[in-house]
């Protein structure tokens, strides 16, 4: 079930629609009106992914140490409050 963005020009509304099934209108969720167009959106990054716990047991910050170890490791790829 794909979600379209879409702005209809009856009311000027972008929203966003779920679509059941592949012959379905896009219809505007404000006024009715299948007078809408698909706009494109941006993707996700976690699109086909396995979502993973952060931060991982081997996942080290940039000085080395294990988030967490060192003084103001915020996580993976914390510089620890050094400035480069």
């Amino acid at each position: 079930m794909p979600i379209y963005e879409i702005a209809c020009r009856a009311c000027g509304c972008q929203a966003e629609v779920l679509v059941l099934t592949a012959d379905q209108d896009l219809v505007c969720p404000t006024c009715g009106s299948r007078e809408t167009d698909k706009l494109m959106s941006a993707t996700s990054t976690l699109t086909g992914r396995e979502a993973t716990a952060l931060p991982g047991p081997k996942d080290t910050t940039c000085c080395g140490s294990a988030p967490g170890q060192a003084a103001g490791c915020a996580g993976p790829g914390s510089c620890c409050g050094k400035t480069f």
